[in-house]
């Protein structure tokens, strides 16, 4: 099965939260922050979205930083994914 995002959408492979501190310390899962770091895994076409033309600027493979709590978490085939708007994105990482 695959995701196909629709309009601005854009779906996200998130990358796992740290479950240890840079000196060692292991967290537990309610301390662990949400990562804001992923790999788009699909993009939606744009158009006509809220009477605006939307221009999609993320291609797959892009690693982004999105809102931290953004979207729609979906499970699919035993993979977590995010669908975010592309208006959730906040950059590029090269």
């Amino acid at each position: 099965m695959s995701i196909k995002p629709l309009l601005d959408r854009v779906v996200l492979k998130v990358e796992e939260a740290e479950e240890k501190t840079k000196s060692g310390i292991i967290l537990s899962s309610a301390a662990q922050e949400k990562p804001q770091f992923a790999t788009v895994v699909a993009v939606g076409p744009g158009g006509i979205v809220d009477g605006n033309e939307v221009e999609m600027y993320v291609k797959v493979g892009d690693k982004v930083i999105a809102s931290k709590y953004a979207g729609t978490e979906v499970k699919l085939d035993g993979e977590e994914y995010t669908i975010v708007r592309q208006s959730d994105i906040l950059a590029t990482v090269e």
